[in-house]
């Protein structure tokens, strides 16, 4: 169960969001500037909200209320970041082990994610998609609680989009933990998502599993963010 309540004030800018999800894979589904990427930052203790409540099963990562703030390298979450922040010095091997000493986890996630013959190359030498996967790697290698994905296939082709699904489905059953996916992407939604909520303008304006929400939007805005094209 993930339970999310942010508020934050920054630049001008209000987030407001609240879910509550029991579903494996939560989709934050927004145009761009809704505060998807700063709701994921707040999740993962990189940026502390004002108010609010995030909570994973049974473990308080916040409550504002409560006093708990754990800093982010005890909330045990995985984060994959849009341009994938590979350590530019260190090789493949070397990016997935960083902070973890589980070699046989480590050696399945290699061969899960296709990338054992590059184990020994550099960032600089490998393409997006196999940076993608070394990323991704990274992130399950700690064996996280909880784990965050920033639009991570964006930038890539639709076959090799299409492969990458299978594959975060297939992690997703091995390592049986909450995901949470940004995406503005409704057919990767309805593809990765058992749930989504929609976001705009750093609210939350609709939640529930894809099938309902596309077909009962809220409103004429969700309808359109969502690619219907004829209205009554």
């Amino acid at each position: 169960m993930l339970k999310v309540h942010i508020e934050k004030e920054l630049e001008g800018f209000k987030l407001d969001v609240e879910f509550e999800s029991r579903r494996a894979v939560t989709a934050l589904f927004a145009p761009s500037g809704s505060g998807k990427s700063l709701t994921l930052k707040a999740i993962a203790g990189l940026i502390e909200p004002d108010r609010g409540v995030v909570k994973v099963s049974n473990t308080t990562l916040f409550d504002s209320f409560k006093g708990v703030n754990l800093p982010p390298q005890k909330r045990k979450v995985g984060y994959l970041f849009q341009d994938y922040a590979l350590f530019p010095n260190m090789t493949v091997l070397e990016n997935i082990r960083y902070g973890s000493v589980d070699e046989e986890l480590t050696a399945k996630l290699l061969r899960i994610l296709q990338i054992e013959g590059i184990s020994d190359r550099y960032p600089s030498e490998i393409s997006g998609g196999q940076k993608q996967r070394v990323a991704l790697a990274r992130a399950l290698a700690m064996k996280p609680r909880l784990l965050l994905l920033d639009e991570p296939f964006s930038a890539l082709g639709k076959g090799l989009k299409l492969t990458l699904y299978k594959e975060v489905k297939e992690l997703r059953r091995l390592f049986d933990i909450p995901v949470v996916l940004v995406s503005h992407d409704i057919d990767e939604v309805f593809e990765l998502a058992d749930y989504m909520v929609v976001m705009k303008e750093g609210k939350t304006v609709q939640a529930g599993t894809p099938a309902e929400v596309f077909m009962n939007p809220a409103n004429l805005e969700v309808a359109r963010l969502l690619g219907h094209k004829s209205f009554l």
